[in-house]
């Protein structure tokens, strides 16, 4: 089929493997220090990639090539999460199914071993407003208007332990699981970004392939908007850390 693709000008590629790092979809590997678009059906041609290249080595084309697929995607993810979660010593017991659903043991060591105690300020929320689920708000809510808008899976702040400082602050923040509402959040977060003057978007969310569903329904509203909004995607790991 022919379809808009991504295309890498290896001549003006520097090598700084920051479009690998920008595609979610695991489109695009560094390969003797040049970015390499290695699966077309790995690539849904909404461009994550174009904006962290510092050499405006990409660009879209349209050709023949295979259609997106999704499925394919998330076992590729499936399997690099499960891969990373073996290397970074994280132990689960048996279990057939969703790994968002693994019974996982998180060993949290300091880098000299020790255990250490800390004394914390008390911390301050910095949500913006009320209600937050996704389900609940209204979008034509006044503080819509003009904002910097997070779209946050709802394990994330458990994982993550200063998302409020990190990313809740200055934004307005809403927040769900695909795994268990039984809605398309696509849907509403097109009419917020179509009824006001969202600045910018920022999806915040596990690095299991279920929470691929909170990201994918940001990106069809971007795109079912019709505006041309800054956005970026910051995954969590199951142990609390920002993933590469």
């Amino acid at each position: 089929m022919k379809r808009k693709i991504i295309q890498i000008n290896e001549e003006k590629c520097n090598g700084c493997g920051a479009c690998a790092n920008a595609c979610h979809e695991g489109a695009i590997e560094m390969i003797n220090g040049k970015a390499k678009l290695t699966r077309d059906d790995y690539c849904d041609g909404f461009g994550d990639c174009l904006p962290a290249c510092p050499t405006g080595a990409i660009t879209f084309v349209e050709r023949e090539a295979a259609a997106y697929d999704e499925d394919a995607v998330l076992k590729n993810k499936q399997a690099k999460m499960q891969e990373k979660m073996r290397s970074g010593g994280v132990s689960f017991g048996r279990h057939e199914g969703c790994p968002g659903k693994k019974a996982m043991t998180l060993n949290r060591v300091s880098e000299d071993g020790e255990e250490h105690t800390t004394i914390y300020k008390k911390p301050t929320s910095r949500l913006g407003q009320w209600p937050c689920q996704i389900k609940l708000v209204n979008v034509n809510a006044p503080y819509f208007d003009g904002a910097k808008l997070l779209v946050a899976a709802d394990c994330s702040a458990y994982a993550y332990a200063n998302l409020h400082e990190e990313f809740m602050k200055g934004k307005i923040t809403v927040i769900g699981c695909p795994k268990l509402d039984a809605t398309d959040y696509s849907e509403k977060l097109t009419e917020i970004i179509k009824n006001n003057d969202i600045k910018s978007v920022t999806v915040v969310r596990m690095e299991v392939p279920c929470c691929g569903g909170i990201e994918n329904a940001v990106k069809k509203a971007l795109q079912d908007s019709g505006k041309f909004i800054p956005w970026q995607v910051v995954t969590i790991s199951i142990d609390g850390r920002l993933s590469d």
